[in-house]
């Protein structure tokens, strides 16, 4: 536990300097956000945790456990459409490979410097996808609703959100992803005008409405800024793992850079983004962040005297259970006050994503990012992200 308290003293030291108070933190009951109300919660791909992926079932299902937001990725097929995937590999998060007709689809290409093999959106027309059904990408999840759900349109999540937001009475936001927009572009399917006209055709080309859109390239995001698109805007931060060792960020392809940087040989990793000089050029054209959330509060693990990670659990595998928390970074504190709201992503349950010091529930993780005053986290949980948010709304009074 004792690393876990070294990380909640230096919460409450940020958030000290945040309220500039000399009391405990939160003792005004004053929320540390950059708006100063509670953060999203946002559902990460639908209830992934529970049901396949970004399917309208998974988007209902996080919206019955209490969601303010349902997240997806954007795709395009060879028709152009936009549909809810995750990656444009198929292989990943579908049954393609049961259906024999498309057997003859399956190839190895590269994909943001990635090589990849499977079956490809951009190969199959919206009707063809129609024909296949969503899989959980998580082995220790539910895998009794695989091929059941059917992958949706962007046009068809649009219509879902209105209706779910009428039939409960409360406002359901959207937050899709520009999905590998180099890629799609390069292979003549940009995906940037079509996320603009379906947002307009909504009434949602505004930042008060019910929708924020999100891109690892900042290219995608300055285009569509560019040509209109007057939403909220996030530049997404990625790293590839951690160094158990010092708990540094360690970047490897495809998640090292934007794509489009390396296609320019620009060879600055992710990390540029989240110094006061990063914050202030992402500022210039998007509204917020949405980092990994180890560039907020990192982990170590302990090391052998071969200077390998030992596997502390003894379960024979090495992940962030055999690790434990380290104090947290100022990103959050540096994005407020360049004016960036902060969604970290992606808060899960399973004990091997969880560092030692949260004992196995992931609402020790949630406190620690909600007292730093997070806008929002990304969930793969959201009855678990509901929970803790409540938890710490009680303990400020609220």
């Amino acid at each position: 536990m004792r690393n876990l308290q070294l990380a909640l003293s230096a919460t409450a030291a940020l958030c000290l300097a945040a309220c500039g108070t000399t009391g405990p933190a939160g003792s005004s009951g004053k929320l540390l956000t950059l708006d100063g109300q509670p953060p999203l919660v946002i559902a990460h791909r639908g209830a992934s945790g529970y049901l396949p992926e970004q399917t309208l079932e998974a988007y209902a299902r996080a919206i019955e456990l209490g969601a303010d937001v349902i997240e997806m990725d954007l795709v395009s097929t060879k028709d152009g459409v936009l549909i809810a995937r995750h990656d444009p590999n198929l292989a990943i998060s579908t049954d393609v490979a049961k259906h024999p007709r498309f057997a003859s689809r399956k190839k190895t290409i590269k994909i943001d410097g990635e090589t990849q093999s499977g079956w490809f959106s951009n190969d199959f027309t919206l009707a063809e996808i129609k024909m296949l059904g969503g899989i959980s990408t998580d082995p220790e999840r539910p895998q009794e609703f695989n091929g059941k759900f059917k992958v949706p349109t962007f046009q068809e999540i649009i219509d879902f959100a209105k209706a779910k937001s009428k039939e409960t009475g409360r406002t359901i936001a959207i937050y899709p992803e520009t999905k590998n927009p180099t890629y799609f572009r390069d292979l003549g399917l940009p995906m940037e005008d079509k996320v603009i006209a379906a947002i307009n055709a909504a009434g949602w080309n505004s930042k008060t409405a019910p929708i924020y859109v999100q891109s690892f390239e900042p290219g995608s995001l300055k285009y569509m800024k560019a040509k209109g698109l007057n939403t909220r805007l996030i530049q997404l931060i990625d790293g590839d793992g951690i160094d158990m060792k010092t708990g540094a960020m360690t970047y490897a392809v495809p998640v090292d850079r934007p794509y489009e940087w390396t296609k320019a040989g620009d060879k600055r990793n992710f990390d540029v983004m989240v110094t006061p000089a990063g914050l202030a050029e992402i500022k210039t054209y998007a509204d917020g962040i949405g980092p990994w959330k180890r560039y907020i509060v990192s982990i170590k693990g302990s090391i052998g005297s071969d200077g390998k990670p030992l596997d502390v659990n003894k379960d024979g595998k090495i992940n962030d259970a055999d690790a434990t928390s380290i104090s947290p970074t100022t990103l959050v504190a540096d994005a407020h006050k360049a004016g960036l709201f902060v969604h970290p992503f992606t808060f899960r349950n399973e004990s091997r994503r969880l560092a030692a010091d949260y004992n196995k529930d992931g609402k020790n993780e949630y406190a620690i990012y909600y007292k730093l005053g997070v806008d929002g986290v990304f969930t793969d949980f959201t009855d678990t992200a509901v929970a803790a948010r409540a938890e710490y709304l009680k303990s400020l009074g609220r």
